[in-house]
């Protein structure tokens, strides 16, 4: 299962609720919870939060190493490989789209242009029947799936270890809510974050890892005009809050434009219950 949406709209909590509803343990899909030390920027699950789901891929890597897609595929097929082995369901939580597209899909690492080309290719192949997946074959399936298939041809044109993804299917769980409550939403995480001592994550980066790849995530580059004395301590807040909701909206657009995704409203009288049951449907 992978549950995603924009940011503030309550992915971390409903992938707890789906791990205890499936018995299940959670992979984080966030390239900046695996930095320890930034907790707060990040919105990290606490120990409380986690309510005794077990979760990965948070606080892995320090500040001054890098993460990047390659990294995450490669962590989390681990990750759904050690939780399958104790017959646990994997559920990744997470609103980095490339993150997550790479993991569901693939992703090739030839270059731009060849993704590009992948892409292309893919579209293609989806639109063909089971019949005419499986004549293009070169190497039949022992047990067809159009997925699968999909990706071995794929192998075949653009060649084996160039294109990192995972063998399993997915289901997507996509969390919405309308523009302004999602807006509301954002800009009061902002303030509780403040409040926690979002100030001294900031601060910590902009005084000794600047350059690092982690410093430039939204929540703490928007302070440092603050701290070289640019800007008011108001006019940051206002900044980060803006960008995060730009952020949200490019989320809610990517999801919704490249990948298959079941959204639901997190305001519907009928959420999670419709949720649980798309999950449900799939699981069976």
């Amino acid at each position: 299962m992978i549950v995603v949406g924009p940011t503030a709209v309550g992915k971390s909590a409903f992938g707890v609720s789906l791990a205890q509803e499936f018995s299940g343990e959670i992979i984080s899909g966030d390239s900046q919870q695996v930095y320890r030390g930034l907790d707060i920027g990040t919105a990290k699950v606490n120990e409380l939060e986690m309510d005794g789901v077990p979760h990965h891929l948070i606080n892995v890597r320090e500040l001054t190493e890098t993460f990047s897609v390659y990294d995450f595929v490669k962590a989390a097929n681990q990750a759904i490989e050690e939780i399958l082995s104790r017959g646990k369901l994997p559920i990744i939580v997470g609103g980095t789209g490339l993150y997550i597209q790479a993991l569901v899909e693939g992703y090739h690492l030839g270059g731009e242009k060849n993704h590009a080309q992948m892409l292309d290719l893919r579209r293609e192949l989806s639109e063909l029947s089971d019949e005419a997946l499986r004549a293009q074959l070169k190497q039949p399936l022992a047990e067809f799936n159009r997925r699968r298939a999909i990706r071995a041809l794929e192998l075949e044109t653009f060649g084996a270890g160039e294109n990192v993804g995972s063998p399993y299917d997915f289901c997507l769980i996509g969390l919405s809510a309308p523009r302004e409550e999602l807006y509301q939403r954002i800009n009061q995480r902002v303030e509780l974050m403040l409040a926690a001592g979002l100030l001294d994550e900031a601060k910590l980066l902009y005084e000794n890892y600047r350059s690092v790849q982690a410093a430039k995530a939204i929540g703490y580059k928007e302070f440092f005009p603050y701290f070289a004395g640019e800007m008011s301590l108001d006019e940051a807040v206002e900044q980060l809050k803006k960008d995060s909701r730009h952020y949200a909206k490019r989320q809610l657009t990517w999801f919704r434009n490249r990948m298959q995704v079941n959204f639901f409203e997190i305001n519907s009288p009928n959420f999670p219950k419709n949720a649980i049951i798309c999950a449900k449907e799939f699981l069976k």
